[in-house]
């Protein structure tokens, strides 16, 4: 059983959801994530979404672009994104860690000696949301080589033959998009929700994670009744670039215990 699987096996026994912090590395300091992770794994993160920075972050809303383009310019490069990883390894995080990235670099890295380091490194897996599961089979076979997980996008647009197609392939949880757009901080969640997930839910027993625009503890609350994990990006990301650079780490670790306090499952 891999971490992740672990991890939300543990999760159900206690009845809470998981709560993924997204951190991008490199941001907003270089060495950031380094201080970052330990202290959001002690205040309550189960998981974390390691975000690699890009030039073209098509997904991506503006919050998540700015901390991209401020990552790249503190010079962050996948090979820096995956000795992050090892680092936080060694210095003792047990939590998952899911690399978040597009698809190019990781090609110019070379798909299988990527797979190959990121395990070594105590990644767990990968997200790559501008790789459509049609062209797959190559990333998706050299991550179950070495024993990583393949995370698929799944969006409020997606087809039955879609779903059932993602549901085939994916492993560790299935990435369910909230809203249809990029990323970012909202007021509300969709209404729809509920009701996307079932869809969902006809076709994998995969942990159903959800994403983009969950913003506060009452929207991980909300989703708590009906998926398995609530991923939290962009409201994050404003809260660093609302705190000077000598309180960003306390005061992110302190929105992540309020988060905490709304992953108590509800009815499912």
């Amino acid at each position: 059983m891999s971490r992740i699987a672990r991890t939300f096996a543990r999760l159900k026994r206690e009845q809470r959801t998981a709560l993924m912090p997204y951190l991008m590395v490199g941001y907003p300091e270089r060495d950031s994530v380094l201080e970052l992770a330990p202290a959001l794994a002690a205040a309550g993160a189960d998981l974390f979404e390691l975000g690699v920075p890009f030039s073209d972050p098509l997904a991506d809303g503006a919050t998540i672009q700015r901390a991209s383009q401020q990552a790249l310019a503190n010079n962050v490069t996948l090979p820096y994104c995956i000795e992050t990883a090892a680092t936080l390894r060694a210095r003792g995080i047990s939590v998952p860690l899911v690399m978040m990235g597009y698809y190019n670099p990781f090609l110019q890295y070379g798909i299988e000696q990527l797979c190959v380091d990121a395990a070594a490194a105590g990644i767990d897996g990968f997200i790559i949301p501008d790789l459509p599961p049609e062209e797959a089979q190559p990333c998706l076979q050299a991550c179950h080589a070495v024993g990583l997980d393949f995370i698929c996008f799944l969006a409020p647009t997606s087809s039955a033959e879609r779903i059932a197609k993602v549901a085939e392939i994916a492993s560790g949880f299935i990435y369910c998009v909230a809203l249809t757009g990029t990323t970012g901080a909202r007021q509300e969640l969709w209404e729809g929700l509920p009701a996307f997930l079932q869809r969902i839910r006809h076709h994998t027993d995969l942990p159903l994670v959800v994403g983009f625009g969950i913003s506060n503890a009452a929207h991980v609350q909300q989703v708590s009744a009906y998926a398995d994990g609530a991923i939290v990006a962009s409201a994050l990301i404003n809260t660093i670039e609302q705190l000077p650079s000598n309180e960003y780490v306390d005061g992110l670790a302190d929105v992540v215990c309020q988060l905490k306090s709304g992953t108590i499952m509800t009815d499912q």
